[in-house]
């Protein structure tokens, strides 16, 4: 109830208006049915506009602490994230991969979408970066279709480390949904699970026009000086 108030009578009409976004390719999002979006990931403004643009309800999963924060802040946060149809789970330990793997698998299972950031963070600089396997085990344990969809100026909007986005009209474009019937069976195999995963981040670099770098975009913030906090992802 509150998920549908937030996005079609508090906050969606007025992004709506304010942002103006431009979207290609809507229609490719399946009507019915589950579906997972794999999403390049630019800015902290994906997991608001992305979302949004869509008429089904997109799930993503983000750590559990979003949940728990105190103060003015920490509600305002918890709100924030329990508008967007985000669930929280437990991210830490060895374990947190499959966690959250398994949060998204029951999403797709009920018929649902299921929202992805295969890179697992945000770009730090704008640049696609290596995807990590957690979308390819969760298409192959589901079945359904991947749609890849590409932020196309999300990190001009709202730049890492800024709290204020900068009014500018949004631009997404949303892919042919990708298929991997063919590896049914398959999931466990990190070499079809690799070559799934490659698939779907060079659609995500035609779609974007973005370089993309085959590193780790977390390896590459670990050997920067401090990063800023993570947006909700989903690896």
């Amino acid at each position: 109830m509150f998920y549908t108030l937030m996005k079609y009578v508090i906050l969606g009409p007025w992004l709506r208006l304010i942002f103006r976004p431009l979207v290609e390719g809507r229609e490719n999002v399946p009507r019915t049915g589950p579906a997972i979006l794999a999403s390049n990931h630019l800015s902290f403004a994906d997991s608001i506009f992305m979302p949004l643009m869509v008429k089904r309800k997109v799930t993503f999963v983000a750590k559990a602490e979003y949940f728990t924060g105190k103060g003015l802040k920490g509600w305002l946060t918890k709100m924030f994230f329990v508008g967007a149809g985000t669930i929280p789970v437990d991210r830490s330990g060895g374990k947190a991969a499959r966690a959250a793997l398994d949060t998204q698998l029951t999403v797709l299972r009920s018929g649902n979408i299921a929202g992805i950031y295969p890179e697992g963070t945000r770009s730090p600089d704008g640049r696609l970066y290596r995807g990590k396997t957690g979308v390819a085990r969760l298409a192959l344990e589901s079945g359904a279709p991947v749609v890849p969809v590409v932020m196309l100026n999300a990190d001009e909007i709202q730049p890492p480390g800024t709290l204020i986005p900068k009014i500018k009209r949004v631009r997404i474009r949303f892919g042919a949904p990708l298929d991997f019937s063919r590896y049914a069976g398959m999931a466990g195999d990190r070499f079809v699970e690799r070559a799934i995963t490659d698939e779907i981040m060079y659609e995500l670099m035609e779609l974007s026009g973005r370089e993309y770098v085959d590193v780790y975009a977390q390896k590459l913030k670990n050997a920067q000086p401090a990063a800023e906090p993570a947006a909700p992802v989903a690896a």
